[in-house]
Order: structure tokens, then sequence, then C-alpha cells
């Protein structure tokens, strides 16, 4: 009897120990490549001669604790208040709705163009939601950042500019649509990196996924994904891939896939 479990069992350790190998293949190949794409200067983009409508979307559920935070980060972005939308996509259950309800009202009486837009059918979740706003948005660009994200004011500005194309502007001629950039991803931060060895340990760890992963793909044109905050999606890529749908557990990867099998490109 053990014998005949012995080939089976060495087929499968034989079948893991190459997965496992050619997973670490990959990964030292993409160090190798962060390492010299790094060595090879980038020149900063243009500003575009005119700075694009953007709508920024929150969303949040039960989220009682940053909820204001990010409210009052997304408030503070420098751009053209004329050109900005905020939505707060709110599917929040407990008093993270009343929190956020009174944060969009006082910024709503300063002039600010935010909405807060609740659902009490949680259909879908976070896609679910993203999507049920979409009909509202204004934006010609879609910027995401979850609820404990803080985004710098300077976000957009720094953002925007990757999506030049080769003619130098920012609009979304269907006729180009294959030779533009879908989204653009930022690198995330840490505001509690220090706060403890497991705090640190996992910093190294999302450091590692953006500074040698996703910078590697991006500098070498390789396929990579939307990290599903901290970024910025250009709206006529994500229509013409399907939009968000709820589908999978990953629909920031599911809607990064579309989109290549689409021809545009991160």
């Amino acid at each position: 009897m053990i014998d005949a479990l012995l080939l089976p069992i060495a087929l499968l350790y034989f079948l893991v120990s190459a997965i496992l190998f050619t997973f670490g293949l990959n990964f030292l190949y993409l160090t190798w490549r962060a390492w010299r794409e790094n060595r090879i200067p980038q020149p900063t983009p243009p500003d575009p001669a005119e700075w694009p409508y953007v709508t920024v979307q929150l969303p949040i559920y039960n989220e009682m604790y940053v909820a204001k935070r990010v409210i009052e980060a997304a408030v503070m972005l420098d751009y053209p208040a004329d050109r900005l939308q905020i939505q707060v996509t709110d599917d929040s259950t407990d008093e993270t709705r009343e929190i956020v309800r009174r944060e969009v009202a006082r910024w709503q009486a300063q002039g600010v163009n935010i909405n807060h837009l609740h659902r009490t059918d949680r259909s879908g979740y976070k896609a679910g939601a993203l999507q049920a706003a979409m009909p509202q948005a204004t934006g010609e660009f879609i910027a995401i950042f979850d609820a404990d994200f803080v985004p710098p004011p300077d976000f957009l500005r720094r953002a925007l500019p990757h999506f030049l194309d080769e003619l130098g502007d920012l609009a979304n001629r269907p006729t180009e649509a294959k030779e533009k950039v879908a989204f653009v991803q930022a690198r995330w931060g840490h505001l509690n990196r220090d706060y403890s060895w497991l705090t640190y340990l996992q910093s190294l760890a999302i450091d590692g996924h953006f500074m040698v992963e996703q910078f590697a793909r991006s500098r070498a044109g390789f396929w990579f994904n939307f990290n599903g905050t901290a970024g910025v999606w250009r709206r006529a890529a994500m229509e013409d891939a399907g939009g968000w749908t709820a589908d999978t557990l990953t629909e920031d990867l599911d809607l990064s896939y579309r989109a290549y099998l689409r021809g545009w490109h991160g």
C-alpha cells in the first residue's frame, strides 16, 4: 500500500517544487530588472495644456475611525475646483454613515463638489458601490482611494501627466484608444510602519511588491495590475473593458485583465 502511494506523492512533490522554482526564478528576474531599470533616469512628464475633469471615489464601509480623514485628504487635493468631483460611496451600516453625512454636508457648505452616495443594498460590495456611482460621475478620469488611505495634495497633479499620449494631450479619442494608458497605479506608503515589528514586516512585504514587482513590470512594458486603490483610471478604458463587476473577489485584478485584453495598458 505504501509503495503504491510513493509514485503519486513523488510526482506531486516534484510538481510543487517546479512551481516554486519557477516562481523564484520569476522574482529573481524581476529583482534584477528593477535594479537595472532604477539606474536609468526617467524624465518627468509635462503637465497637460488643460487639466481634465476628475472624479475621486472613496469607497467606505463601516470605517468610522478613518472616514473623516480620507474625506479631508480628498478635499485638500491640489486641483482646479471646477474640474474636481468627490464621491463618497458609502455602504456603511453603523455610525460611519452619520460621520460621512456630516463631513460631506460640512464641505458642501464650503462650496466643495462632494456627494454622499449611500446604498442599503450592498450587492457587489466594493465593486458594486463603485459601479453604481459611475452614472453620476462627471470625470474623464476616476481616482480611487480606500478609507485607510491619505493621498498627498499633489497626487492628481503627479499622476495625471502619465496619461499623456504621444500627441501630448489627455483626450479620450476612440480612434487612439489602443495606444493609451488605462490606469496609473501609485506606490503605497505606510503611516504606521514603525508602530511595531509586525507593521514593519508588513510594510517590507508591500514595498517589495511595489518597488520590485510592479516597478519592474511597468518599466519593462510587461503586464501588471491595478491594486484597487491609490490609482487613477481613464474612464474610457473602464467602460471599454466593461466596468466594475462583482464576479470575482479581486475586482481590481479582474478589471485590469479585461482592460489588457481590450488592448489597453497600465
